[in-house]
C-alpha cells in the first residue's frame, strides 16, 4: 500500500457542445482539489493523461492543468499517453511519484475531447492504437479491429452473441441510472440481442449496442502517501497496482487469449493477497462487449472460452457474485479515451465510500480496476480498498 485517493471529480460524459479540452480540465482539476480539502499550492506533481493523436489541435496539454488556478503555476506537469488506458497510465506515474517520496499530493487529470471531429477522423485516430505497420482495417475504424477478435473468439469456442448482448444490456440498465453516463437509457436484452433499424451492424458482427460511445468528458483525482492520507476526511487505499504491457502486434500473441489482462490481474490479486471472488465489484474496460466477455476469463470468473457463464448465470450483474462495471462501463457510461482510466478509478472510489447514489454495490469492502489500451497491449489493474 503506497498511496490513496483522498478526492476526486468527474464532469458529465456525453457529447459536450461548447465546451473544449481545457474547460474541462479546469472543471475537474478545480473539483479533485475542493474535494481533498486542499489548496492548489498544496499540490507537489500534475500528471495529465490525454490521447489527442489529432482529435484537437490543442497539442502540449499539461500546462492547461495550471489554468484552473495560479497557485498550480511553477507546479511540474507531465502529459502521460498510453492509449486507451492513458488515464491509468497517468494514475501510475503519480503512484511512483508518491512511493519515491518526489511528492506528498499528485493531482492525476485524464480528458479527451471527441465529439468535435467528424467520424472518418475519430476511426483513423483511434487506429493509431493499432500495429498500423501491418494491422489494415479499412472498414469500421476499431470496431473492425474488434470484429476480428470477436471472428476468431466464435469461431474457437462458438457464437456467444447472446452473450454479449447481455453485457451490453447489463451495461445499459446500470448506466442508466448513472447521471454521469453518455447514455442513460435501459434498452433491455431484446434490443440488444436484435439487429434492427436503431441497432444496427456496424461493422462484421458488431451491433451498435456492442461498441462504447464517442465522448467527450475528464475527471479527476488527488493521491497522497498512506500517513497523510490517514489524517483525510476521505480515503481509498491502492492495496495493489499493476502494469503489464505486451507486443502491439496482434500477430505475435494469441489475441482472444488476453495474456497480459490475464497476468495483470493475477499479478495484483497475488500481491493484495487476495482472490478474484474476494471484491465487493469490478470496473472493466467494456470498448466492446467481446472486450468485457473474455475479460471475464482474464479475470478468473471462468475457464478460457467459458466467459458467457458468468453473465448468462447473473454472476457480473449488480446483484450478482462479483458485479462488473456498476457505473454502466464504458458501453454506457462513455468513453473519452484519456479520461477513462481516470473515470474508472473515481467511480471505484465512489464504490468504495459509499457515494454512489444510485448505482451504489451493497457494502462494498474491495474493489478491482482493469483498464486496457489496445487490443490487450497496455493493462493497468489496481485493487482499491477505503484506508479506514
Amino acid at each position: 500500500m503506497t498511496a490513496c485517493i483522498v478526492g476526486w471529480s468527474h464532469s458529465k460524459f456525453g457529447k459536450l457542445d461548447g465546451r473544449d479540452a481545457e474547460d474541462l480540465i479546469v472543471e475537474v482539476a478545480v473539483g479533485a482539489i475542493r474535494d481533498a480539502g486542499l489548496e492548489p499550492k498544496d499540490i507537489d506533481a500534475i500528471y495529465l493523461g490525454h490521447f489527442n493523436g489529432g482529435l484537437v489541435d490543442q497539442d502540449f496539454s499539461a500546462s492547461l492543468v495550471l489554468q484552473a488556478d495560479p497557485g498550480l503555476r511553477f507546479k511540474p506537469a507531465t502529459r502521460v499517453e498510453n492509449a486507451c488506458s492513458t488515464g491509468s497510465a497517468a494514475i501510475f506515474q503519480g503512484l511512483n511519484a508518491i512511493a519515491a517520496k518526489k511528492a506528498r499530493f499528485v493531482l492525476c487529470v485524464g480528458v479527451e475531447k471527441m465529439t468535435s471531429s467528424p467520424n472518418d477522423v475519430v476511426g483513423n485516430v483511434l487506429l493509431k492504437a493499432s500495429y498500423r505497420k501491418a494491422e489494415v482495417f479499412n472498414e469500421g475504424g476499431f470496431a473492425g479491429v474488434f470484429d476480428s477478435i470477436q471472428k476468431q473468439y466464435f469461431q474457437r469456442y462458438g457464437d456467444q452473441s447472446d452473450a454479449t448482448a447481455m453485457i451490453a444490456a447489463k451495461n445499459h440498465k446500470n448506466g442508466s441510472k448513472n447521471p454521469l453516463a453518455h447514455m442513460q437509457k435501459d434498452f433491455g436484452y431484446e434490443f440488444c440481442k436484435t439487429v434492427s433499424d436503431k441497432n444496427p451492424l456496424v461493422v462484421g458482427g458488431m451491433r451498435r449496442t456492442d461498441c462504447s460511445m464517442v465522448s467527450d468528458g475528464a475527471a479527476a483525482l488527488v493521491l497522497s502517501d498512506v500517513q497523510t492520507a490517514l489524517g483525510m476526511k476521505k480515503a481509498i487505499a491502492f492495496r495493489a497496482s499493476k502494469h503489464v504491457q505486451d507486443f502491439l502486434p496482434m500477430a505475435k500473441r494469441d489475441v482472444i487469449a488476453f495474456e497480459g489482462p490475464a497476468k495483470a490481474w493475477a499479478d495484483a490479486l497475488n500481491d493484495a493477497g487476495l482472490s478474484i471472488w474476494d471484491l465487493s465489484f469490478a470496473e472493466s474496460h467494456d470498448c466492446f462487449t467481446i472486450a468485457e466477455l473474455i475479460e471475464y476469463e482474464a479475470m478468473g470468473l471462468t475457464a478460457p472460452g467459458q466467459g458467457a457463464k458468468a453473465i448468462m448465470e447473473g454472476w457480473t450483474q449488480m446483484d450478482g457474485k462479483l458485479p462488473v462495471n456498476p457505473s454502466g462501463g464504458l458501453k454506457s457510461k462513455g468513453h473519452p479515451i484519456g479520461a477513462t482510466g481516470v473515470s474508472m478509478h473515481v467511480m471505484a472510489a465512489m464504490q468504495l465510500s459509499g457515494t454512489a447514489g444510485d448505482i451504489q454495490v451493497k457494502n462494498p469492502k474491495l474493489g478491482g480496476v482493469f483498464n486496457m489500451g489496445g487490443v490487450a497491449v497496455a493493462n493497468y489493474v489496481s485493487i482499491l480498498e477505503p484506508l479506514r
